[in-house]
């Protein structure tokens, strides 16, 4: 197999560290996209549900840590403390934006879902991006709370039978298993519009006119773009023609499915973050670079940690892509070659940072390294 080598690229901010260039038919530029166009449960779970059993548990046997070490700078900047801080924040705000209403069953499958906690990554880079470009938290909550919404209707509807067909979610029953599978659909679909009206909406901001109608415009667009056909839908949908017998997805089209089905999402949480906050164009571009990185590295992640962990670890079902016939990184490369990938992704994630203020880099820093070193 190719050796994995280093490219460069040169955009209108200047040259760059690109992404991973594998001589398996990627070009220079295989991963330089344009824009993408794109507590506690309420629930009342279903009785009686018939559990499937559990798929064949796939543990690789080198199963040991990705890097050699973390790195000695986790000490300089609190970032647990920070990460707390700013989900406890979002914690409330969606608590706030999806109260118990009539039909209640419904609204109860959201905030099952919503509330059923995770590590609020994309709404922190949504608050982070915007602080970073010398915004407030106040400004980009109503786009952080919008993400995490249309980040939770593609968990409940990636479960579904008809999709990845998983019973486990975040260490309890999924959406449809808790209630049943139309109320899941329903909820998904629910927050789809919940998220859209939270973020068009100018009363979610600061009365001060501190967030124009042209950022509220322009990050309503961004999001659109992100869960369309060009986006999330897209990346499933190349995710489902890819899974069950018959030859392994390519390089190629593992990118176009993760750049969409996982990156996208964390890109548009920077970029809406960055747009809400006042970024110039050039921040916008070096942080939508950031978020591919980034992006691509958690899925990495991911796939490596299904192959390496149990269940019980992971909180949801360990070994199910391979058993499910699904392409991943570790199928395609091996193990040791998805651990270099991986080291580069966050590698590249972190040069896109140079020009930010060091001080207020330190989060996204952070956040890279935590996805790369995370064991669950």
């Amino acid at each position: 197999m190719a050796s994995l080598t280093r490219c460069l690229y040169c955009t209108g901010v200047g040259p760059r560290a690109h992404l991973l260039s594998l001589s398996l038919s990627l070009s220079p530029s295989a991963f330089r996209l344009g824009p993408l166009l794109l507590t506690p449960a309420l629930g009342k779970p279903a009785a009686a549900h018939r559990r499937r059993p559990d798929p064949p548990r796939v543990v690789v046997a080198d199963a040991s840590p990705l890097f050699a070490a973390e790195p000695a700078t986790a000490a300089a900047f609190d970032f647990k403390g920070y990460m707390l801080q700013k989900a406890a924040a979002v914690e409330r705000a969606l608590d706030e934006a999806v109260p118990l209403a009539h039909p209640e069953r419904v609204h109860e499958a959201m905030r099952y879902s919503l509330l059923a906690g995770g590590k609020r990554i994309r709404p922190v880079l949504c608050l982070a991006a915007c602080e970073l470009v010398g915004g407030r938290d106040a400004w980009a909550m109503p786009a952080a709370v919008a993400v995490e919404m249309i980040h939770t209707m593609s968990l409940i509807h990636d479960d579904l039978p008809c999709m990845d067909n998983d019973d486990l979610r975040r260490g309890r029953p999924s959406c449809h298993r808790a209630f049943d599978e139309p109320i899941a659909v329903l909820a998904g679909d629910a927050l789809v519009s919940f998220a859209f009206a939270l973020l068009a909406d100018p009363s979610s901001y600061p009365p001060d006119a501190s967030v124009t109608t042209d950022r509220i415009v322009r990050a309503v667009g961004e999001l659109a773009s992100c869960g369309g056909a060009k986006g999330l839908v897209a990346g499933q949908v190349a995710d489902i023609e890819a899974t069950g017998p018959g030859a392994p997805a390519s390089l190629d089209q593992l990118k176009f499915i993760h750049l969409r089905k996982t990156a996208a999402l964390m890109e548009a949480s920077v970029v809406i973050g960055a747009i809400v906050g006042g970024a110039s164009d050039d921040q916008i571009e070096r942080l939508r670079q950031y978020a591919r990185c980034v992006g691509l590295l958690f899925q990495v992640i991911d796939d490596i940690l299904d192959v390496t962990k149990l269940s019980s670890e992971l909180g949801k079902t360990a070994g199910k892509d391979v058993a499910s016939g699904k392409t991943t990184y570790p199928k395609l490369l091996g193990l040791e070659r998805s651990k270099e990938f991986a080291e580069r992704l966050l590698e590249d994630s972190k040069e896109q940072l140079a020009g930010f203020h060091p001080t207020k880099t330190a989060p996204f820093l952070h956040l890279a390294d935590y996805i790369a070193y995370r064991q669950k």
